[in-house]
Parts: C-alpha cells; sequence; structure tokens
C-alpha cells in the first residue's frame, strides 16, 4: 500500500513539474505577447498592424516562406526518395547532413550564405554581370529560408517511404502501369501526409527566421524587410507594443499552422 502510494505520488509530482515547465516555458510568455499587444488597446493594435511598413513586411515574408516552401517540397521529396529507395557510397553522410540546420546556428548560416553568394564572391560577381543580385534582395532571404527549413519535409516523407509496402508498386507495375502512373496513383497518396506536414512545418519555421535572414536581406523598409527583422527594429526603436502586436500576426498564423498538422497527424494515426 505504501509502494502503491509512493508511486502516486511520484507520478503526480512528475506530471505536475512538466506542466509547470511547459507552463513556464511556452504559455506564459505567449500570453505575455498577447497581453501587452492588447495593452494599449484596440485600436493602439490595429494602427501597429495596419503600419504599411509593417503590413509589407508581414506580406513579403508570407511570400517569401511561400516559395521557399514550395521548392523545398519539390526538392525534399526528391531527396527523401532518394536517401530510402538508393544505395550508394556516402548515403548515411548525405543523411546525416539532412539535420545540419538544426545543429547550425542561424546566424552561421547566414554568414556562410553572405560569404558564398556576397558581392565579393565568384558567383555574386557573376550574377551581377547578368543583370541581377542575389545579397541583399529577395533571393537571400529565400535562400536563408530554404536553409533553415531544410531537413522538415525530407524527415516528414523518409518515415513513410520506409513504411510503404513496395508490393502495391509491383502490383501496379504487373498490371502495366508506367512509373508515372504509379507515383501518383500508388506513392504519391502514401506520402501526401509527410509532404503536407513537413510543408507546413516548414513554412511556420520560415515565417520566423531571423539569424540567417538579417544578415543577407539587406533590411530595407518596403523591399527586403521581413517581419522578425521589423519587429526587432520596433523593440530596438522603444515600441515593445507594436512589435508584440506584429507578433501577435505571427504567432496567430503558426497557431492555426500547426493546429492543422496535428489534425492531418491525427488522421494518419487514426487509419
Amino acid at each position: 500500500m505504501n509502494l502503491m502510494f509512493r508511486s502516486r505520488w511520484w507520478s503526480f509530482g512528475f506530471r505536475s513539474t512538466i506542466m509547470l515547465y511547459f507552463v513556464v516555458l511556452i504559455v506564459l510568455p505567449i500570453i505575455g505577447v498577447y497581453t501587452h499587444s492588447f495593452s494599449l488597446g484596440w485600436e493602439p493594435f490595429w494602427y501597429s498592424v495596419s503600419d504599411p511598413l509593417a503590413w509589407k513586411a508581414v506580406l513579403l515574408t508570407i511570400r517569401l516562406a511561400v516559395i521557399a516552401t514550395l521548392i523545398n517540397v519539390f526538392i525534399g521529396t526528391m531527396i527523401a526518395w532518394v536517401l530510402i529507395r538508393y544505395r550508394f557510397f556516402g548515403r548515411r553522410f548525405l543523411n546525416s547532413l539532412v539535420d545540419l540546420p538544426f545543429a547550425l546556428p542561424t546566424a552561421v548560416g547566414g554568414l556562410m550564405i553572405l560569404l558564398l553568394l556576397g558581392p565579393n564572391s565568384w558567383i555574386g560577381e557573376l550574377s551581377e554581370r547578368l543583370g541581377f543580385e542575389i545579397v541583399f534582395h529577395e533571393p537571400a532571404i529565400v535562400i536563408a529560408m530554404l536553409f533553415v527549413t531544410f531537413p522538415f519535409v525530407i524527415r516528414a516523407v523518409q518515415p513513410l517511404l520506409e513504411e510503404m509496402d513496395q508490393s502495391e508498386e509491383e502490383a501496379a507495375y504487373t498490371l502495366g502501369a508506367s512509373k508515372a502512373k504509379t507515383f501518383f496513383q500508388v506513392i504519391f497518396p502514401t506520402i501526401l501526409p509527410g509532404i503536407l506536414s513537413g510543408a507546413m512545418l516548414a513554412f511556420s519555421r520560415g515565417l520566423a527566421e531571423f539569424g540567417a535572414v538579417v544578415l543577407v536581406a539587406g533590411n530595407i523598409p518596403g523591399k527586403t524587410l521581413i517581419a522578425s527583422v521589423y519587429i526587432f527594429g520596433e523593440v530596438e526603436s522603444g515600441n515593445p507594443q507594436g512589435a508584440a502586436a506584429v507578433s501577435v500576426l505571427l504567432l496567430t498564423f503558426s497557431f492555426l499552422i500547426l493546429w492543422t498538422v496535428n489534425v492531418i497527424q491525427s488522421r494518419r494515426a487514426g487509419k
């Protein structure tokens, strides 16, 4: 009886500690942002989020995050396919490199892009000769977002490819289906939930990126100033309420995305 009581007490204490940690680390800061954004009332909040520079920064961030996500969906799905379906020298090493953006500080990623594609690099000089620039323009922002969101689609699709029963493909080939038809009618529906969840996570991560982007964007208001850098600028300018108001937009958008991902994953688990 005493042992059972200790076990229950230990379980209760463990769960309470986890919940307290979650509340302090996640819930309270989020509540603080929402509270501070409306601290001066609805009118100042609306004034902050409807500011032309803020609105342009948010729209630019969404547009470039969508572009980066679409590229990641296409390239990430192909990389996942190659890593699962093919065996070649260096495959394990390449598979380990997929997670490098998770381990590397994003500011280091931005510096790498700056050194590789900047005006003083041979790629930057070549692009200038061809009439376009990469760094301090929108292409650099997309590349930075691609770097930090690179693993999401790959890691979401790989388990589905590993679990997939290849007898279904073989049956399709036996019935005379082409490789393209087999992929779109047999393989693609299986990996689609992974593609969607990975894409949404990549999009949400792209919305919030700061470290890699701030070094390569140029941060020109109305042109290359994205939402996270705008928020930082508002804080530096002594306008935390305005920064919190724009943060609320991104937070709410991210919540909707994560909720959608959870719905997709729960439906997949229920099958």
